[in-house]
């Protein structure tokens, strides 16, 4: 690329994958537009709670999944629910998450998400300590609080590969111990708890507004409501333009981090792109009198609770239920009524927000960071799951240098989209 005459590339979608794409982009010198249908990270990324999360390493299609998980899908007031349809994309997904639920399949998808999350935290320490990037970022660690012994035993088998395996460190708190460390805590509400020390939270939208504003004093050009139709095309088998409710904007290469709705361009892209649509919902009010100290995961619930310097948030849950735009109360009900089992002050009001978001959920766990096999020149990254904030500076590095063409600092065959064909 000729840095005297930049090429020009449109991301589209501006959440915190778009934005760090947009991000690494400028820096390799090319021209950047980053575009959204709505509003930068009102989609997946500003309601959720923040977590950059080394424990995650591990995808949910651990060994034994498939029982438990279907079961848990079709129940009431669970962590995990799908509301029955006629939807054989959804099945297909849920065949393809079955097939990976075992030892050999569950560590390859953890080799490759542990590489972007290792990666992710070298970026993101230089965003704060060499672009002044404030986020809200506290190395707080993590607790994974289990309301029983049997939940608390069976983690320690999770500990221990991620020890042996990726050096992720955790240490286990029982009842006792767990209630002199974190004081927020009711009495007796738990077993015991885990805690990863290498985890960290950040505040979501102090992420994307601090992030925003580096990007435009960069040159980079943020368009909002600015929903993408179709793509152009020449006969070389390269996308020219794309078209939007804002008009056509050309441009020599696209990315496309829509996240969720990325299956939506399927006959664009040329390729069946296996990402569900994963409702989450969260709950912003005024930090407690009484806050708790870490990031709380309650494991059996799957709810969380993060502590910001000015917030507080519960989060969590998952619903498969297609594009369903309504915000359900009994989900959020689920939230209030986990952390009133076991917090000393569970919730506070105003509740300053209410929010769902869908997480791009792939069968394997690992997100796609691939060309598109129709357009040469338009390059896929979605589908991280529930791990978008944590994968997303080294996804938008990678990004960069594949469309740039200079040798990637990851292995990218661990996130191609053929690996779905095999």
């Amino acid at each position: 690329m000729n840095p005297q005459e930049p090429q020009h590339v449109v991301v589209i979608g501006a959440g915190a994958i778009g934005t760090a794409s947009a991000w690494y982009l400028r820096k390799a010198g090319w021209a950047v537009t980053l575009v959204d249908r709505d509003r930068q990270g009102r989609g997946a990324t500003s309601g959720n709670c923040g977590l950059f999360s080394p424990s995650h390493a591990l995808p949910l299609t651990v060994p034994g999944a498939v029982g438990v998980t279907l079961r848990s899908l079709f129940r009431r007031k669970t962590p995990l629910s799908i509301r029955p349809r006629l939807d054989f994309r959804l099945w297909a997904w849920l065949w393809r998450f079955a097939r990976r639920c075992n030892e050999r399949d569950m560590l390859a998808a953890a080799e490759g998400r542990h590489a972007l999350i290792t990666s992710s935290g070298e970026l993101y320490r230089e965003l704060r300590e060499q672009e002044g990037l404030d986020i809200q970022w506290q190395d707080a660690g993590c607790l994974m609080v289990h309301k029983h012994a049997r939940g608390l035993d069976a983690h320690g088998e999770t500990a221990a590969i991620l020890e042996e395996r990726f050096g992720i460190e955790a240490r286990r708190l029982d009842r006792e111990e767990l209630e002199e460390f974190e004081p927020a805590l009711l009495p007796n509400a738990t077993a015991g708890a885990w805690f990863y020390e290498g985890d960290a939270h950040m505040r979501p939208e102090a992420l994307l507004a601090a992030w925003r504003n580096l990007l435009e004093k960069s040159g980079v050009e943020v368009r909002e409501s600015c929903d993408v139709r179709t793509f152009v095309q020449n006969s070389q088998g390269e996308a020219t333009a794309v078209l939007t409710n804002q008009g056509e904007l050309k441009a020599d290469a696209f990315v496309v981090a829509t996240g969720a709705w990325t299956p939506k361009l399927k006959k664009e892209l040329g390729a069946s792109i296996p990402i569900q649509p994963g409702k989450g919902y969260s709950l912003t009010m005024p930090r407690p009198s009484l806050s708790p100290r870490h990031p709380l995961i309650f494991e059996r619930e799957r709810v969380v609770a993060t502590p910001f310097k000015d917030g507080y948030r519960l989060g969590s849950t998952m619903e498969f239920a297609g594009y369903n735009t309504k915000l359900r109360p009994a989900r959020l009900n689920v939230l209030k009524a986990t952390a009133e089992t076991y917090l000393r002050e569970p919730h506070t009001t105003p509740i300053e927000q209410k929010w769902y978001g869908w997480r791009p959920m792939t069968p394997d766990g690992k997100p796609i960071v691939d060309r598109s096999p129709r357009l040469k020149n338009v390059l896929i990254a979605a589908g991280h799951n529930m791990l978008g904030l944590t994968m997303a500076p080294a996804t938008g590095k990678l990004v960069a240098e594949l469309l740039s063409e200079t040798a990637p600092h990851l292995d990218p065959t661990a996130y191609s989209l053929a690996r779905f064909s095999r």
